[in-house]
């Protein structure tokens, strides 16, 4: 149950950091809407770096079921943990995105625009092809996992230094790849988001988009797989 709870905090954080740069940079009367895409990118990377100093002793600071899937079919967490995981992962991920609601509740009400309201909780493609779409959050999260699993191997200790190479990684992601899809490589960031924005979204009309909701959730789930067995299969020197 710990890790449960733990991941719940953690991924909750994350989202809220995240969602709420989103938030913070596009939502009508916000004092610092029309930041740029770097404001966005360094605030997406401090999201995930921010909890994991905090909650990675604890759980490992995975706070995506695509983390903790891949992990356990690598063989570096019990198959018995996941559900723990997972669940407190996508709570997390709901509450995170239900506190900013409360929170941005006036600015969402100011911003009309479905798009730019749902784009603040989850993802969306630039240009719609769902096979390229899938591809472009299979790229992501085999790049995020294989860095992970590289960093893992490379960094020693307890000093958390690889928590902030965690950040180079997905801030070098988000601003070599963001603008195909969005870069959500994360069930939990993206779909309990996105069914947030659909209960609770103030607005009338809201659309979730859940005919694209599926891609952001097998296609990093794929690409996180595949990385730790590439990685697992790679010949590193002794």
């Amino acid at each position: 149950m710990s890790y449960l709870i733990n991941e719940l905090f953690g991924t909750m954080l994350l989202v809220l950091l995240g969602d709420g740069v989103c938030m913070n940079l596009n939502l009508n009367k916000s004092g610092q809407k029309g930041g740029t895409s770097t404001h966005g990118g360094i605030g997406w990377g401090l999201a995930v770096m921010v909890p994991a100093f905090i909650f990675g002793k604890a759980t490992g600071a995975h706070f995506n079921p695509s983390v903790t899937i891949a992990l356990a079919v690598q063989g570096s967490l019990s198959w018995g943990l996941v559900p723990f995981y997972v669940i407190g992962q996508m709570i997390g991920g709901f509450l995170g995105a239900a506190i900013l609601t409360v929170m941005y509740h006036d600015h969402l009400a100011a911003t009309p625009e479905n798009d730019v309201k749902r784009g603040c909780y989850c993802t969306a493609p630039s240009i719609r092809n769902t096979g390229l779409n899938f591809l472009s959050e299979f790229v992501d999260t085999f790049v995020l996992m294989f860095a992970i699993c590289g960093i893992g191997q490379t960094v020693a200790g307890d000093s958390g230094l690889n928590y902030v190479f965690v950040f180079g990684i997905i801030t070098a992601i988000g601003m070599s790849f963001g603008g195909v899809t969005g870069y959500a490589m994360n069930a939990a960031r993206d779909f309990s988001p996105r069914l947030c924005f659909a209960l609770l979204c103030p607005g009338d009309n809201k659309d979730p988009d859940w005919g694209y909701s599926w891609i952001p959730v097998v296609a990093p789930i794929c690409g996180a797989v595949v990385a730790v067995l590439v990685y697992g299969a790679l010949p590193f020197p002794a």
